[in-house]
Order: C-alpha cells, then sequence, then structure tokens
C-alpha cells in the first residue's frame, strides 16, 4: 500500500474539519435547545412535528371561532334577557287590565304603558352587533327583521336562517337565532273558530291546556242549549260535520258518550272548558240554539256561517299590539266590558306563550355556551398534548449534548495534535 504525503495531509484535514463540524453541531443544538436543526436530523420527527404545527394552527383558528362565537352569544343571551324582563312587565300589566272594575281610563291609562314597553321591545328585537349587523335576522344580517306596518301590526322581514362557526373539525356551532323561530313562533291560544247563532253568544275560545288540546276532535264540539230550559247545556263531539247543501241539510253527528251537561248561570257570563279549551257563553241563549266550536286542523266543512281559522302561530309584538288596540278602543258598556274581557284572556295566554319561546331561545344559547367553554377546555388540552410532544421531538437533552461536546472535545483535539505529528514525518529527516 502506497501514502502519499498528499494523502496523508487530506486526510488529516478531513478529519478535522468532520470532527469540528460534529462539534459545532452540538455547540448549536445547546445555543438554540433544539435538537433538530434541519429535516435532515431527524425526518420522521420533522414529519411529526410539521402535522402538529398544522394542528395547532387550526386549533388557534377554532379558538378564534369560539371567541367569537362567545360574544356573538353573549350578546344576543343579554338582549333576550332584557326582553324577558320588558315582557315580564307586560304580563303585569296585563293582569292588572283584567281588573273588571277598572275604567275605560284606567284601561287607557295602561294601554300607554303597554304602547312604551312595545317601542322598547321593537328596539331589542332590533338590535345590531359590533359590526353593525342585525342580530335577529337570520341570513339578511343587513335587513331590519322587525318593521311595524301603517295599521300598527307588525311584521318579520328577515329568513329562517341561522348562522353558524365551525368551531371544531366536525362541529358547527349556530351563533345565531331568526327572529321567526324567537319571537314569532308562539302558539296562538286563539286559533279556535266559533260557528252558530245568534253571534257573540260563544266568545274568549281559546286554548287553555295545549296537552288536553292535542286530543280536540277533528270535526270539532257543538254546544246545544236545551229547548226547554234555555240554562241548561250540552257539549259534543262532533263525528261527522253537518252539511246545509244537502237536500234535505243534514245536521251533524255528535257523539253521545262524550257529552257534557251542565247549567249557565243566570246572571253572569259562563266560563266553560273543554278538552283543552276555554271559551264564555254570554248570558243565556236562546232556547235550542246550537253553536260549534272548531280546531285549527278542523275539516274545511263546517256549519253556516263559514269558520274562518286564525293563524296558528302568533308574534309577541303583534300580540301586544292588539291587546293595546282592545283597552284604548273598550267602551264602557257591557260588550264593551266583554271585548275587553276577552282580549285579556287571549293575550294573557299568548303572552304566557310568547315568554315560554323567548325562555327556549335563551336556553339554547345557554346550551351552546357551555359547549364553546367545554370546546375550548378540550383545545387547551389538546394544545397542551401537542407540546408536550413537540417538546419530546424537538427540544434536546442538555445533559446528553454536554456530555457529548465534552467527547467531541476531546476527539477533535486528539485529532489536531495527531495531525501536527503526522505531518511533521518527513524521510529527510532521517538522513545524516
Amino acid at each position: 500500500m502506497r501514502i502519499s504525503t498528499l494523502q496523508a495531509f487530506n486526510n488529516g484535514v478531513s478529519g478535522l474539519q468532520r470532527n469540528y463540524a460534529n462539534a459545532t453541531r452540538t455547540q448549536e443544538q445547546i445555543s438554540t435547545g433544539n435538537r433538530i436543526l434541519t429535516p435532515a436530523d431527524d425526518p420522521v420527527a420533522s414529519v411529526r412535528l410539521l402535522q402538529l404545527e398544522q394542528q395547532q394552527s387550526v386549533l388557534g383558528q377554532y379558538n378564534a371561532n369560539l371567541t367569537a362565537a362567545k360574544n356573538s352569544l353573549s350578546q344576543e343571551e343579554v338582549t333576550l334577557n332584557s326582553v324577558n324582563t320588558v315582557l315580564q312587565r307586560v304580563r303585569e300589566l296585563t293582569v292588572q287590565a283584567g281588573n273588571g272594575a277598572l275604567s275605560q281610563a284606567d284601561r287607557q291609562s295602561i294601554a300607554a304603558e303597554l304602547g312604551e314597553r312595545e317601542d322598547e321591545l321593537l328596539g331589542l328585537m332590533n338590535t345590531r352587533n359590533a359590526r353593525g349587523e342585525y342580530l335577529f335576522s337570520g341570513f339578511q344580517g343587513k335587513t331590519q327583521p322587525f318593521v311595524r306596518n301603517p295599521d300598527g301590526s307588525y311584521q318579520y322581514m328577515g329568513d329562517d336562517g341561522q348562522r353558524k362557526l365551525q368551531v371544531a373539525s366536525s362541529l358547527q356551532l349556530p351563533i345565531s337565532d331568526n327572529g321567526r323561530a324567537v319571537f314569532e313562533n308562539a302558539q296562538n291560544s286563539g286559533r279556535l273558530s266559533v260557528g252558530g247563532t245568534p253571534a257573540g253568544t260563544i266568545s274568549g275560545a281559546l286554548v287553555d291546556d295545549e296537552v288536553s288540546f292535542a286530543n280536540f276532535p277533528q270535526y270539532g264540539v257543538q254546544i246545544d242549549i236545551d229547548a226547554a230550559d234555555p240554562r241548561g247545556y250540552t257539549i259534543s263531539k262532533i263525528i261527522t260535520p253537518a252539511d246545509p247543501t244537502a237536500t234535505p241539510p243534514t245536521p251533524a253527528v255528535l257523539d253521545a258518550g262524550s257529552a257534557v251537561t251542565g247549567q249557565l248561570s243566570q246572571d253572569k257570563d259562563t266560563l266553560l272548558h273543554y278538552n283543552g279549551t276555554a271559551f264564555y257563553v254570554n248570558g243565556v241563549p236562546p232556547a235550542g240554539s246550537s253553536f260549534t266550536i272548531l280546531g285549527p286542523d278542523g275539516d274545511p266543512a263546517t256549519p253556516v256561517p263559514p269558520l274562518t281559522a286564525p293563524d296558528n302561530k302568533v308574534g309577541i309584538l303583534n300580540t301586544i299590539a292588539t291587546l293595546r288596540k282592545a283597552l284604548e278602543d273598550g267602551e264602557d258598556s257591557p260588550q264593551g266590558n266583554r271585548d275587553v274581557r276577552d282580549a285579556v284572556a287571549l293575550g294573557l295566554t299568548n303572552l304566557d306563550n310568547g315568554m315560554g319561546a323567548v325562555d327556549q331561545a335563551r336556553g339554547q344559547i345557554g346550551s351552546r355556551l357551555n359547549v364553546v367553554d367545554s370546546t375550548l377546555a378540550d383545545n387547551e388540552d389538546v394544545t397542551l398534548v401537542n407540546k408536550s410532544v413537540q417538546a419530546d421531538l424537538r427540544e434536546l437533552d442538555y445533559a446528553e449534548a454536554l456530555s457529548r461536546l465534552s467527547f467531541q472535545q476531546i476527539i477533535l483535539q486528539a485529532a489536531q495534535q495527531s495531525y501536527v505529528k503526522i505531518s511533521g514525518l518527513n524521510l529527510f529527516n532521517q538522513l545524516r
């Protein structure tokens, strides 16, 4: 084997450079605290670190979305709490208006405050967020959700949309509620129709028990006044509706097994309850007269006069506006008192239904806020785990690195000293 002086020189320099590079790399690891300086140091760990960093970026975006969702839901919750406070006062005024001893001036005074509360509610229902968008207009954030018509009624102008935010890989959280679902979705307790003559004998018909009303007969019920004693009455379920167009006209077929009998009051209107409904029989009707009460899902083939079914849903603002108008226009007369009595009963029941819808929305918001809090906590836990794994993959073991650096320094010094000895060898040094 032939070894040249140049080869020995190159091998020595190469060894010095390699040992110096190893020591320098270890020194750089110690100064940065990172075990992996380039992907070549540990390709598998480098890929894993990149995945963890991407996941951390996604979690950061989710946390930003959760914060935005919490802010939006909190504002909606505060607004609905204010709505509920106003509705509580409206209910107090409604109960007060039902006092039969009040004069028309007293009722108008109550109506005046109802008008102020009505305006306050309109403002709350048209609340905007920090971006200038309406909270309760669905997807139509720039459209005012509730407007007052020239006749004093109210109309919802938004849509049925519900804005959502992605707060987890497989979870989209609703961050808003449309006004129709919150303020226009109350069951209309006045969704019954009354037929029969003389008109006005049966009034104030409303649904006062939704559970019992679920079994209300399809074709309604018939109230028959006894021909011999006009104070006696019988309420029966209708099996087959009357057909006034037949020749001869056919009466309704009644369920005799469901008949309920009783006596009307002689000196005052009588409040009756039947199958989840409540209604007044005003005074003593003509002997032998007959009346019909039909539910909203009744058969269109109904007795004369034709029945017009009201809407099944009613809005809070329209409920208050209708009650206010009844108090303003009521007369100090028996019929005027009856109209006010019926309007108060209907308004109070519909108001309770509306408050129930608002409470339901508040409960849903509370549930979503709980989801936000739990998801934020979960993201924090995942972040801690990610940081722990990243530390295991990236961070340096200082004790091992310092020990390795000391060993590399010894190797470098030995290489330097050996290089000096070897580079000093020369054949001519042996010649005399």
